[in-house]
């Protein structure tokens, strides 16, 4: 059956292939007048400007893990495993903003003389480049590691999926740079840009008078797109990881090539589903996406059933002690499906402006500020509840029919279709640039429109896709942990042993301290970034009459240093803590401190990233005409909304799952050198 792991490595590859594809088709379309790419240039500039130092900084943390690890009784194979995986991840990261940074200007041109299905085309297709690419370079590294380890090393198959952990670890690192680093960065020019701006000023959004708004448009490419892509990748590669370290423990070499089969013909699924993303002009953008959503994930689950019987036939899936019915890891991947489909109905259902939450909020608004962060916050969550409980039915059932590889498959299947997902969630960062050029470019009022809508509706598929890692990360978190358990030798974690209690109280504690540190840095980098606006405002004669020119790259250059200062503290407190734990605690309260850092921070999650969404998309719903329309106290009052829900939705929020998986991880790559420790 070794055949079938080339199989899964030439989809990678098509994958790879069909975003280089996808990036030809979208940069034949026309980029726009001079002054629509000029100021593209301006947000590509600062894009790469802010990447490339961050990169830098980056790249001094790989090179000297690598050594740490090479030297380390895990030794060179974890070493390398880690440096590729870091290479893919910040590869998929720098391809998807790329291509994000040439697909604004275009989506714009074509909002401008075709209408709104032609931008949605140009818009997806542009982020549909960052979704195949996560999903190949993802899957490639894992295969890349592990036959090299298996069939080339001849290393047993759980000790090559350890070691294939040492690449999800690499990965893992990028992501939290990414998303952390990515996630000041463009809170911190957005809010500073939205409070001074829109508030004090008086101006539109996007309005070039603000001397923030490139800086803002530069975040939506450093942290929507780059540092998502790289968050994303590392949530694909954790799951497939999770479910073959359990494969791998219960049926050797043929339980981890199911995984990466399973994940190899989902990429494929993601590819035909980016097909049925179209629909005549005057449709809902929404149900184009949705209906390329629901595609993948019904040819997804047809390919799974089939090669499920394959692998009874072959005699590898029976009935035994392990696997609670012979179509248990079919069952399982259907159960991940079904939960992560319903956790992104419960996401659309708290965030969209269809539904009565977010008019509630804006309604609420009316009567000001704080009421409408009393209504953001209860929305949050309450949004947790029914997420939360179907993720624990869901894991209950997935351990019914596959036992522990069935837990690792729901997690594989939930993300199974990550290229779509991705590919849907990376658009909306392009619709909203397109929006910010439309307005700075002073194109006709209805490109506004047009990109206003559809950035709407990426509002509410960011929160979806948000809710795909969220409840992936719970599962993956769950097969990890499992696995953590098996290598570290332990039988069981008795939670009434002090260690083990003072450790889920440290984990427990530990979502919300990492998520203080990332929201405080958002606010001492918007502190900055309100400053100089002020001074500009101030300073510079002209401006608001608009024959003054603000000073773009000032603004751009406080982000950029306050998000690589700020990023540094929150990335340590990560990577360091299960480390010190374990040594000086032992494995046991090492195990129940993942256990404390699990449960919180999905609460945590699913509140954040539901609640800045919803504030968000009032904001929107008013500045629509609706609740007193833009001016009124209402539309101040959702601004306020807007501006506290953002680092929550696109700094704090995604990087808990980041920060779930990444400590579970690392604890599984160091579980052998973890004794009962010190005290």
């Amino acid at each position: 059956m070794t055949y079938l792991i080339y199989l899964a490595c030439g989809l990678s590859l098509v994958a790879i292939f069909y975003a280089f594809v996808l990036y030809r088709q979208m940069a034949k379309n026309p980029m726009g007048d001079d002054l629509v790419q000029e100021i593209s240039g301006f947000i590509k500039e600062g894009a790469n400007a802010f990447i490339k130092k961050e990169y830098t900084i980056i790249v001094v943390f790989v090179i000297v893990a690598f050594f740490i690890i090479a030297i380390s009784p895990l030794g060179w194979y974890s070493a390398f495993a880690f440096v590729l995986g870091a290479i893919f991840s910040a590869s998929a990261g720098l391809i998807g903003m790329k291509s994000a940074t040439d697909a604004n200007c275009r989506t714009a041109t074509a909002a401008q003389h075709h209408g709104m299905q032609k931008a949605l085309g140009v818009a997806f297709k542009g982020g549909a480049v960052m979704g195949m690419s996560v999903v190949g370079f993802g899957l490639l590294g894992v295969i890349i590691v592990f036959v090299i380890a298996n069939q080339f090393g001849g290393i047993e198959a759980y000790a090559a999926v350890e070691i294939a952990a040492g690449y999800s670890l690499g990965a893992s690192s990028i992501a939290l740079f990414g998303r952390v680093g990515g996630g000041i960065f463009t809170k911190a020019a957005d809010v500073g840009a939205d409070l001074v701006g829109k508030i004090e000023a008086g101006i539109p959004e996007d309005d070039p008078r603000n001397p923030a708004v490139i800086a803002d448009n530069v975040g939506d490419n450093v942290g929507d797109v780059a540092g998502m892509g790289s968050d994303l990748l590392e949530s694909y590669v954790s799951s497939i990881i999770g479910a073959a370290t359990i494969g791998a423990l219960w049926y050797s070499t043929n339980g981890v090539i199911f995984v990466l089969i399973v994940a190899g013909f989902g990429v494929l699924s993601s590819i035909l589903g980016t097909l049925f993303v179209k629909g005549k002009e005057g449709s809902n953008p929404h149900k184009a996406l949705k209906l390329g959503t629901y595609a993948s994930a019904g040819l997804f689950l047809l390919i799974t059933f089939f090669l499920n019987m394959y692998f009874i036939k072959e005699g590898v899936f029976s009935i035994d002690a392990n696997l609670g019915f012979a179509y248990g890891p079919f069952i399982s991947t259907v159960i991940g499906i079904v939960v992560g489909l319903f956790i992104a109905f419960m996401s659309e259902y708290y965030t969209s402006a269809e539904y009565r939450y977010v008019k509630e909020i804006a309604k609420q608004s009316e009567t000001g500020h704080a009421t409408n962060i009393i209504s953001g916050f209860s929305t949050g969550m309450q949004s947790t509840a029914l997420p939360v409980i179907m993720i624990a039915v869901g894991t209950v059932f997935a351990f019914h029919f596959g036992g522990l590889y069935g837990i690792g498959l729901a997690a594989v299947g939930m993300l199974g279709t990550a290229g779509m997902t991705v590919s849907v969630d990376a658009y909306g960062p392009i619709a909203d640039n397109a929006g910010g050029i439309a307005q700075m470019a002073k194109l006709d009022k209805r490109v506004r429109e047009i990109t206003d809508e559809l950035d709407s509706v990426g509002n509410t598929t960011a929160a979806i896709a948000k809710g795909f890692a969220i409840g992936s990360a719970a599962l993956t978190a769950l097969a990890l942990f499992s696995a953590f358990t098996q290598a570290a030798g332990l039988t069981g974690i008795d939670i009434t042993k002090p260690k083990v209690i003072a450790g889920l109280m440290i984990g427990g504690m530990l979502a919300y301290l990492f998520s203080s540190l990332t929201i405080k840095s958002v606010g001492r980098a918007a502190n900055k970034m309100i400053d100089e606006v002020r001074r500009q405002f101030r300073d510079i004669p002209g401006i608001l009459e608009g024959t003054g020119t603000p000073e773009y790259a000032k603004c751009v250059s406080i982000s950029t240093t306050a998000a690589l200062n700020e990023m540094i503290l929150p990335a340590i407190l990560a990577i360091a803590t299960p480390l010190v734990v374990g040594f000086i605690f032992g494995a046991e309260a090492l195990g129940g401190m993942l256990a404390g850092t699990l449960i919180s921070g999905i609460m945590l999650a699913i509140f954040m990233a539901n609640a800045g969404g919803a504030w968000d998309n009032a904001k929107k719903l008013i500045e629509s005409g609706e609740n007193g329309g833009r001016g009124s106290l209402a539309h101040q009052a959702g601004i306020t909304g807007d501006t506290v829900g953002d680092p929550l939705k696109d700094t704090a929020g995604p990087a808990i799952d980041i920060l779930i998986k990444l400590m579970t991880t690392i604890s599984l790559v160091c579980a052998t050198l973890f004794g009962a420790g010190l005290i």
